[in-house]
């Protein structure tokens, strides 16, 4: 499953790479429309929202299972070693349940907003929010599969 997932966080962080690169040129464009051409550009600034929101949920299962993400270790490494295994379980089991929580919230709130669309672009919500839905889904298989894998060894 590791492997999988792998391939999977990596299709992730290229589509992330490339939506920042997306978000760069559609703020340039912005800048440029504004200063040179008194002209604003709605549908880029729903574009680059668009792509920030794809950055952000489509590189955190990547940092997740390669363990780079943002975390506090202090109190965990002055735990003994068997307290520290069940403080790194226990950390996985709620980076689970974040995730299970997040995707749950996620159906009831595109309940209601899944019927409308962006202002500019009239871009279905449900496309808009998708990037985060589909990132928080791999990050709960990829908190899954940690969890697994703590309990392996």
């Amino acid at each position: 499953m590791s492997a999988v997932l792998g391939r999977l966080c990596r299709i992730g962080e290229a589509i992330a790479i490339a939506m920042l690169l997306a978000v760069t040129g559609l703020i340039l464009l912005q800048v440029v429309a504004r200063e040179f051409m008194n002209l604003g550009l709605p549908w880029a600034d729903e574009l680059a929202r668009y792509a920030g929101l794809g950055i952000i949920f489509l590189a955190i299962p990547m940092l997740l299972q390669r363990d780079y993400h943002v975390k506090v270790s202090f109190f965990l490494l002055l735990a003994p070693g068997d307290a520290q295994r069940w403080l790194h379980v226990i950390n996985e089991v709620l980076t689970l349940a974040f995730c299970a929580m997040f995707l749950v919230a996620g159906y009831y709130f595109m309940q209601r907003a899944g019927r409308f669309s962006t202002p500019a672009l009239s871009m279905p919500n449900l496309v808009f929010y998708l990037p985060a839905m589909v990132g928080t889904a791999l990050m709960l298989l990829v908190a899954i599969d940690r969890v697994v894998g703590k309990f392996r060894r």
